[in-house]
C-alpha cells in the first residue's frame, strides 16, 4: 500500500484533520518511513517493502509490520520510555508517534562522538526486555516468527555468507541451525545505532520489525558488531564494547557470553560479505574484518579476550 493510499485511513481514524503534508524520512533499506503532519500532531507512517533496498535480491514478507507493532505493544510495559506509541495501523503499514529530531546513535558515533553512557542504556535497555521475556510462553507464541526471521537475518547474514566464504561455511550453517532451534527470549532482531535515537538520558528504539522469540545473543552479537566496526573508523570506540556489555549482563542475570561471542564473529564475517554489507569499510578493512574473523572463528575466546585482540590489531583506514 502506498503512503497516498494510507492517508485516507488515518483521517478515518482522526489522526490527521485539514491539510496534509508528507516529508518523505530517512531510514532502513526494508520500508517507507514518512512524517505526517497536519492541524492534529505530527506522526510517522512506516510502510514495509517486499523488496529490500540493497544490491542482491532479498524479498520479505510485508507481514512482518505486524511483528513490528506487536513488539512494541509487547515492550512498552518493561521498557515504556524507549518504545514509541502505536497510533494505529493496516496490512502492511502503521501510525506510531513523532519523536521529534532525536538524532540516531550512528550517526553520533560516526562523528567520533564516544559516550559510554549512551553504550551503558542500551545495554540495560536490551538487558530489561530479555530478562523479562525469558522463557514467557506469551512472548513465545506471539513471536513464533521464525520463517520471517530466517528471511530476513538467517538467510541473509549467515547462509549467503556461507556460501561466499568456505572456510567459514560449516560454521556458519551449523550456528544458522542453532539459531533456528534456540527459543529463550524476545530477540528485537535489528538491535545496532542506527534504530536507537538518543536524548538526555533516553534511549529510543526503533525497527523491530525482525523481532523472534529464539536466542537473545543475536542481539547482544549485533549490537557489538556495530561497535566493533566503529572503531575501525574511531578506535576509541572500543571503549563502548565492555560499558554496553556490563550493564547488559547487569539488568539481565542469564550467561549468553559464548553464544554471542561467536555470533559476534559470524556477523561481522556478514557485514562484509553477506546481503547487507557495511557501506563505510574501506577494502583494505573489510580484508582485515575476514582475516580476523577466520582466526578466531574455530575457537572463540571470552569477549574481553576478542575486543582486546580486536582493538590491538586495528589498522587504520
Amino acid at each position: 500500500m502506498t503512503t497516498a493510499e494510507i492517508l485516507p485511513h488515518l483521517q478515518t481514524a482522526g489522526l490527521t484533520a485539514g491539510a496534509v503534508r508528507v516529508t518523505p524520512l530517512t531510514g532502513g533499506v526494508s520500508s517507507d518511513i514518512v512524517l505526517v503532519e497536519s492541524d492534529n500532531a505530527p506522526l510517522v507512517v512506516k510502510t514495509a517493502l517486499e523488496k529490500l533496498r540493497v544490491k542482491d535480491d532479498w524479498f520479505a514478507d510485508v507481514s512482518r509490520n505486524r511483528v513490528e507493532q506487536d513488539f512494541f505493544e509487547y515492550a512498552a510495559p518493561i521498557i515504556p520510555e524507549s518504545v514509541p506509541r502505536i497510533l494505529g495501523g493496516g496490512a502492511g503499514w502503521f501510525a506510531m508517534e513523532y519523536l521529534g529530531d532525536m538524532p540516531n546513535w550512528k550517526s553520533a558515533l560516526l562523528t567520533g562522538d564516544v559516550d559510554e553512557s549512551t553504550a551503558q542504556l542500551a545495554g540495560t535497555v536490551l538487558g530489561r526486555l530479555h530478562a523479562v521475556s525469558w522463557l514467557d510462553e506469551a512472548a513465545r507464541t506471539r513471536f513464533d516468527t521464525l520463517p520471517n526471521f530466517h528471511a530476513l537475518r538467517i538467510e541473509p547474514y549467515l547462509l549467503t555468507t556461507a556460501a561466499r566464504v568456505p572456510e567459514a561455511a560449516d560454521i556458519l550453517r551449523a550456528e544458522a541451525a542453532r539459531l533456528a532451534k534456540t527459543k529463550l527470549a524476545l530477540v528485537h532482531g535489528d538491535y545496532s545505532p542506527k534504530n536507537l535515537l538518543i536524548g538526555p538520558q533516553r534511549l529510543i528504539v526503533l525497527d523491530a520489525e525482525c523481532a523472534w522469540f529464539g536466542d537473545p545473543a543475536f542481539d547482544t552479537a549485533f549490537l557489538l558488531t556495530h561497535l566493533h566496526l566503529k572503531a575501525l573508523l574511531h578506535p576509541l570506540a572500543i571503549a563502548l564494547v565492555p560499558a554496553f556489555w556490563s550493564a547488559y549482563t547487569a539488568a539481565c542475570d542469564h550467561d549468553i557470553e559464548e553464544h554471542t561471542v561467536r555470533l559476534l564473529l559470524c556477523l561481522l564475517l556478514a557485514r562484509v560479505h553477506g546481503k547487507s554489507p557495511v557501506e563505510y569499510l574501506t577494502e583494505v578493512q573489510r580484508g582485515f574484518i575476514t582475516r580476523f574473523v577466520l582466526a578466531h572463528l574455530s575457537s572463540p575466546p571470552s569477549l574481553a579476550a576478542l575486543t582486546s585482540a580486536f582493538h590491538q590489531t586495528l589498522i587504520p583506514p
